[in-house]
């Protein structure tokens, strides 16, 4: 199938659409001028590219989509199109003859993944299906299953989610007696974050507790014990927590030659998104998976790297010219988001980082207010000017769902939420439990999971403290005794006590659930779901909340064949939120966002305020001892500053006790002391009498 385009050059601004003939339609944008693509059936054009890539793109976008074989670096400004380029990369890789099949995007969601290629077959056709898409770990996982046998993995190993890697680490913990220590030693949920930051940065254990946790450096004897017995523990039963996909990957590639040559022989062209946020592992991946070639593009802009805390390295994207020498960097510098006022900000706050690719954000919109500093008298009164301002602007039409409100700390917006809900103005916190990690939820799951793979400990552990007169320890001689045997379910008959009938129901329901080959994840569910409502009646007074958790798991299970697979996507891509917290947040359609920064990444609103820009907390006193975490926290300024399409509000208090640093913060952040006055319309709040009315002292 050809695609031929013809462009109408309207001169207008309004939303860009493509005619694909034959019934399929596509919305596509370029500078707000519309264009039509047509698809055609004729197979006498000569041997061209199908698509006229020139009128599609920009001059820098175009340069990266057709860049040529080896190693490509596209720096990627905020909103100028990033996610278009790879798309259009991808069609024009397929275009140019490429087998679809040998082309690998790696991305952070899956969302992400299907979204481009979905973009990408309007634009190319079905070939672009052939695509492998996905994040790092779901490539780890197919990859895995296909070629692990190498470093003894079976195909049908299980993926434990981070609720279960905790208490696996409990369960050795207790076994090995360390539990014993008291309460310097770290707890199970450190634990995990200690031993991920070691698998993620390639760190070894002293040096990471020695950085981040040198108050536990006295149990790095036992902290080392206890993350060996650990990986065996997961090694014996056929158990990958989250991190080790990649880590199990890398170890294939680096010490199998052969399945390492096919792998990169296989993948020719691979493509990475946001490669700002990988850490040294996936940078470590991504230069095996390319071993016989260099054919690698990564996107992403190094003024967005704010994901420390998770492992994300600044250095990668700093470094990918001499991880990959000879390669050539584009710049994508024109912005479609955000009007010129805003970019002169964001610009000017960037140009003080220390080390960047240098790069000048530009729009087309070149009319815009400037943006707003505004300072308040105390933290009570910028919740007041805020609350004020949005009733404003929603009686001027912008919809309270274009209007958010970001900043630095969960915490720093508790007192707004207060005014909020003191005006009736309906919002939605950024945030939360997953349905993955509610309860009953895993509770459920657990039971698929010991019915995939009888090894598992951690699910029978939470399988067994369901069934009455089941303690722990009794659950652990239970498991112990289960390793022992291929028919565990016999085991559970023969139980005496007054545990005796809830094991022989157990034994039962697992025996039914997995009996039947032909059996779906979806009946599966619904099995294990009619064993578990009396349990989940007893154990929760809003059952019925929590029922509708179960059906809707119900629902995402009838879209799979295989439990494996179910119970695989469930552990890397978990949906979102549980029924519990949608209705906690409210059914109003319409809703004022409030987010931390780190959560509206790749976001956009028409109305942004940046809350407690005041220097101590943006940034965080705690940020002033470090070089490197205070240039993340300029960076996450930027980050902040870049979701706003037309009007910006950049708030703080004055005369605000910090206890933790004993100071009074009344300074705006340091970001601006070198932004040139006429960028900024400065703002003293000032309010009249008693009525809590406000008029602005323009400060000049």
């Amino acid at each position: 199938m050809l695609y031929s385009a013809t462009i109408n050059r309207e001169q207008h601004d309004s939303r860009i659409s493509a005619d694909l003939t034959l019934g399929s339609h596509a919305e596509m944008e370029r500078d707000g001028k519309p264009y039509v693509l047509r698809r055609t059936e004729d197979q006498s054009l000569p041997p061209k590219l199908a698509l006229d890539y020139g009128q599609a793109l920009n001059p820098q976008q175009l340069a990266a989509v057709t860049a040529g074989d080896g190693p490509s670096l596209v720096i990627a400004g905020a909103g100028s199109g990033k996610t278009r380029t790879l798309v259009y990369r991808v069609a024009y890789l397929i275009d140019k003859g490429i087998d679809p099949s040998t082309v690998l995007l790696l991305t952070f969601t899956r969302k992400a993944a299907q979204e481009m290629l979905k973009r990408a077959g309007l634009l190319i056709g079905a070939r672009s299906e052939r695509v492998c898409g996905g994040t790092f770990h779901s490539v780890a996982n197919i990859l895995l299953r296909r070629y692990g046998r190498p470093i003894g993995l079976e195909p049908g190993f299980t993926i434990l989610d981070r609720g279960d890697a905790e208490d696996l680490i409990n369960f050795v913990r207790t076994q090995l007696g360390l539990s014993e220590k008291g309460k310097r030693f770290p707890r199970k949920g450190t634990l995990a974050d200690i031993f991920s930051k070691c698998e993620n940065t390639l760190q070894s254990l002293e040096e990471v507790v020695l950085d981040e946790f040198v108050h536990f450096s006295e149990h790095l004897e036992d902290l080392a014990k206890l993350k060996r017995t650990y990986d065996s523990v997961k090694r014996q039963r056929q158990l990958l927590d989250y991190d080790d996909l990649l880590v199990k990957l890398r170890q294939l590639l680096s010490e199998d030659e052969s399945v390492c040559r096919t792998i990169s022989q296989h993948y020719r062209y691979i493509l990475v998104d946001e490669y700002q946020d990988t850490n040294r592992l996936q940078a470590d991946l991504i230069r095996r998976l390319a071993a016989r070639h260099d054919n690698v593009m990564v996107v992403g802009d190094d003024s967005q790297s704010i994901y420390a805390f998770r492992g994300a390295t600044f250095r990668n994207i700093m470094e990918f010219p001499a991880l990959f020498p000879g390669a050539t960097v584009y710049k994508l510098e024109e912005n479609y988001r955000s009007t010129q006022p805003i970019l002169n900000l964001a610009n000017e706050i960037i140009q003080g980082a220390a080390e960047k690719y240098s790069k000048h954000l530009f729009t087309r919109k070149l009319e815009g207010p400037l943006p707003v500093l505004v300072q308040a008298g105390g933290e009570n009164a910028q919740s007041r000017f805020i609350a004020q301002k949005i009733l404003e602007l929603r009686e001027e039409g912008v919809p309270l769902d274009e209007i958010a409100v970001l900043f630095r700390s969960s915490f720093h917006s508790f007192d707004l939420e207060i005014e909020l809900s003191r005006r009736d103005l309906p919002f939605v916190k950024r945030g939360g439990f997953k349905l993955i990690e509610t309860a009953h939820v895993k509770d459920l799951l657990a039971h698929l999971r010991v019915m995939d793979n009888p090894l598992d400990a951690v699910s029978w552990n939470r399988v067994l403290l369901l069934v009455e007169g089941v303690g722990p320890r009794k659950a652990q001689d239970l498991i112990a005794s289960f390793l022992k045997t291929d028919r565990p379910l016999d085991m559970l008959r023969r139980v005496g006590g007054r545990s005796s009938r809830g094991l022989q129901d157990l034994a039962r329901m697992l025996e039914e659930a997995a009996r039947s080959s032909a059996m779906t994840p979806a009946e599966q569910v619904n099995e294990v779901y009619g064993y578990y409502l009396p349990i989940l009646k007893e154990q929760y007074d809003d059952y019925p909340k929590r029922i509708r958790d179960l059906e809707h798991l119900y629902t995402i299970a009838e879209g799979y064949s295989k439990v494996e697979e179910f119970l695989a996507d469930l552990a890397l891509e978990p949906p979102d939120e549980s029924v519990v917290d949608v209705e906690a947040s409210g059914r109003d359609d319409e809703r004022l966002v409030l987010s931390t920064i780190h959560s509206a990444k790749g976001l956009e609103w028409q109305c942004v305020f940046v809350i407690w820009v005041v220097d101590g907390r943006f940034p965080s006193a705690y940020s002033f001892v470090s070089q490197g975490e205070l240039e993340e926290e300029r960076r996450l300024f930027y980050v902040a500053v870049t979701r706003a399409k037309r009007h910006l509000y950049l708030t703080y208090p004055i005369n605000v006790y910090d206890k933790s640093t004993g100071l009074v913060l009344s300074k705006p952040s340091r970001f601006l002391d070198e932004v040139a006055a006429g960028l900024l319309d400065t703002w003293a709040l000032v309010e009249e009498g008693d009525s809590h009315a406000w008029g602005a002292e323009r400060d000049e």
